[in-house]
């Protein structure tokens, strides 16, 4: 995973801007939602929060307080710091024990992370989200009737590169629950974010 995001890293908000090989793929009410969904992250109160798989910060930077992005990913870390620079950045493994205290954030927050995760580690993700914050907020793909709520898709970057990446869609309700219950923030056509103290 971590080689398929450093190469997808240049043109991973291609995805978001619809732009680039996404340029010609139908999303009706995209723009919208995510100016919707931005907006919901930007309401959320100000608190030291931890990003885990920051990503390119495309999301983050709607984020109030100070923040910290980490990600396995130092082509990813580099267009992060770019987008959010006065927050620190931490090169590390998520799915490792994170290289952080108990409670020493306020929120993690996770933004299309947490649907890449097998069932096993979803559990063990969250069971250490729990130790470093007090507040776990995770925003991911919505499950459409276009889609399987789950599988292993192949994913083509513009040099051609092909990749296996396992995903997760997820409904509301359902993903509140197995974050241990929660606000859903956030429940749209492409879009979930449920908040959970």
């Amino acid at each position: 995973m971590k080689a398929y995001y450093d190469a997808r890293a240049p043109e991973y908000d291609d995805w978001y801007y619809g732009s680039g090989q996404f340029g010609g793929v139908a999303r009706p009410g995209w723009d919208e939602e995510l100016r919707t969904l931005a907006a919901a992250l930007a309401a959320v109160p100000a608190a030291r929060t931890l990003d885990v798989a920051c990503g390119t910060g495309f999301l983050t930077r709607h984020l109030r307080g100070a923040v910290t992005g980490l990600d396995q990913s130092g082509a990813m870390l580099a267009e992060f710091a770019r987008r959010v620079p006065d927050a620190a950045t931490v090169r590390a493994d998520a799915l490792a024990p994170l290289p952080f205290p108990d409670d020493a954030f306020e929120r993690l927050v996770t933004g299309h992370f947490y649907g890449h995760l097998r069932p096993h580690e979803r559990v063990a993700f969250v069971r250490e989200a729990r130790r470093v914050a007090g507040e776990l907020f995770v925003v991911d793909s919505a499950l459409r009737e276009d889609v399987e709520p789950e599988g292993v898709q192949e994913r083509v970057l513009q040099d051609g590169s092909r990749w296996s990446v396992y995903k997760r869609y997820f409904e509301p309700a359902e993903l509140a629950a197995e974050l241990g219950g929660g606000a859903v923030v956030h429940a749209g056509r492409w879009f979930v974010a449920v908040r959970c103290p």
